[in-house]
């Protein structure tokens, strides 16, 4: 379990191409600390176990359903990543309940500069479009983010604040671009049980 409260900005180191499956080397240093293999560290919001620590960073494997649902398959030498360990009992929540299991592939279609902050738009899938509501939590490559408007196209506007712009990879985003998208918590059990909810 995560807060989508990011800790640092990794970057990939290199990346290995193995049978059904892709090896991400990654920089980092402050979720290093008390890091060891099989610990759970968030890359764009994507739950990864922890396969081996070097020195400055770690290795991921990403297989199956996470190279066909998220943006791993999209990194390169050099991608900055979002990274974040997963919480402890005991740890402020700080963000909001973030399971690290991506629902789907979002595309960033605007940004807007307002000065003091700054306005994101994001085309979300349907289903994910189906439990977020006004006000609510989304989570963009893993950073926990407020709704600040929905409309019937599923475009989702997120603002973000300048702490969280200099301190995420959401700066480095273009229109065009692909992040991980994982629906709010609550909403996904709440649609799942109405009727017609799947």
């Amino acid at each position: 379990m995560f807060s989508g409260i990011v800790e640092e900005v990794g970057t990939v180191r290199a990346t290995r191409e193995m049978d059904g499956a892709r090896e991400l080397e990654i920089d980092a240093t402050t979720v290093l600390e008390d890091l060891q293999p099989g610990a759970s560290v968030c890359l764009d919001g994507a739950c990864h176990t922890v396969v081996e620590v070097l020195d400055g960073g770690f290795t991921v494997n990403s297989v199956g359903t996470t190279l066909s649902r998220t943006v791993a398959g999209d990194y390169t030498e050099g991608s900055k990543v979002n990274l974040e360990r997963a919480l402890a009992i005991g740890s402020r929540l700080d963000g909001h309940l973030v399971q690290g299991h991506i629902d789907g592939v979002s595309e960033l279609i605007h940004v807007e500069d307002r000065g003091a902050f700054r306005l994101l738009d994001f085309k979300i899938p349907s289903d994910v479009a189906s439990g977020t509501i006004l006000h609510g939590s989304i989570t963009l490559n893993g950073v926990s983010l407020t709704v600040n408007a929905i409309s019937d196209d599923h475009i989702c506007q997120v603002a973000v604040i300048p702490f969280t712009w200099e301190h995420t990879n959401l700066s480095k985003l273009e229109p065009g671009a692909r992040v991980n998208v994982e629906g709010d918590l609550i909403g996904k059990y709440v649609r799942r049980l109405l009727p017609g909810g799947s």
